[in-house]
């Protein structure tokens, strides 16, 4: 690994392609320089051969042989060469940046209540009500971040399926294992039972937004609590309950006959219950008939019910221009001996 100390200044690491792609470059418009800087070269060069003065000399062609010395005569222009190119590379200001983003919510409590009654078993949603809702509730839990859910499902009694919990893994497990209509035997539908049992697992949340999502397709038919009551007891601990009613109005599909034929059965839901209960939660009611209605209300309640993400960037930024600034004096000291010895001078006679 890359020593990143300035005091290894000296090490041929830090020419390596690997250094130069882990740099960013504060002004990378200076490395347009360097082709400028070539062609200032070239005319020196051209310009050198045109006018430098030159001494004719009448020597046989079998005289004249090249030797290596002849070579040492770039060695200077080489040097002022790379001095240059190091001073571009840090005007360019080479720098690696280490940032850490550190971000947290205050977070949400959220308790899906489904309802499981036989009903849920009509077919007027794809393939019925009951896996139409665990589909989209599935959807609804993964767009969620770090907010903890709960679900109760009832039917004629309302049962604690899982606690609060950031465990997702856990409550998709829940969700398709769990979610059945055999769960309860109690048959009917316990609305009021199913907002107290939801309420009896948020009452001591310190979360700073606290909601309840009822889904159910029908009118309160049993349990011992009075779903207005119940919703007026989630709303004394500041639970704000969203309530959505599945279903079509008239014959909807319900399984089958002997004949394989569709049966359809009259369907009817009394929604004033249900707009009454979201009243007192603060919340609201939605009326949905189909499979994209139902994601789409659970997508406005995932927009309503967002935690406030904050976030905090720490950066730690080192300049590396000091090391590429050492090596283009080095170079321009070395060229300035080399100007003043018998590099030069022989190559100048």
């Amino acid at each position: 690994m890359l020593d990143e100390s300035i005091y290894n200044w000296f090490s041929l690491e830090w020419f390596t392609p690997s250094a130069f792609k882990s740099f960013d470059w504060a002004h990378f418009f200076v490395f347009y320089a360097i082709p400028l800087v070539i062609l200032l070269f070239l005319l020196k060069w051209l310009i050198g051969t045109k006018v430098k003065q030159k001494l004719p000399v009448a020597l046989p062609k079998r005289d004249i042989e090249k030797h290596w010395t002849g070579y040492l005569r770039i060695i200077p222009n080489l040097l002022k060469a790379l001095a240059l190119l190091m001073l571009l590379i840090a005007l360019a200001r080479p720098q690696r940046t280490n940032e850490m983003v550190e971000q947290w919510s205050e977070g949400i409590d959220i308790a899906l209540l489904i309802d499981i009654s036989e009903s849920m078993q009509i077919e007027d949603f794809q393939p019925n009500r009951l896996d139409a809702a665990k589909a989209t509730a599935r959807d609804f839990i993964a767009g969620r971040n770090q907010d903890r859910i709960g679900l109760v499902i009832f039917s004629g009694d309302a049962y604690s399926l899982s606690p609060l919990t950031t465990d997702y893994e856990l409550l998709y497990k829940f969700i398709e294992e769990e979610i059945d209509f055999n769960k309860i035997e109690n048959r009917g539908t316990a609305i009021g039972s199913a907002i107290a049992v939801g309420t009896n697992r948020m009452r001591e949340s310190d979360a700073a937004s606290k909601v309840m999502i009822l889904l159910t397709d029908g009118d309160n038919t049993a349990g011992n609590i009075d779903p207005i009551t119940a919703a007026e007891l989630a709303s004394a601990y500041d639970i704000k309950i969203y309530t959505i009613c599945v279903g079509k109005e008239g014959k909807v599909p319900y399984g089958k006959d002997f004949f394989g034929r569709t049966n359809y059965v009259e369907n009817t839901v009394d929604e004033s219950n249900l707009r009454e209960i979201a009243k007192i939660g603060s919340g609201q009611f939605y009326r949905v008939s189909d499979n994209a209605a139902l994601q789409n209300v659970f997508d406005m309640i995932d927009e309503y019910e967002k935690a406030e993400i904050k976030e905090t960037r720490y950066k730690n930024t080192t300049d590396f221009y000091p090391i590429y600034l050492k090596w283009g004096i080095l170079f321009f000291l070395m060229f300035m001996l080399t100007k003043s010895t018998f590099i030069s001078n022989i190559l100048e006679d």
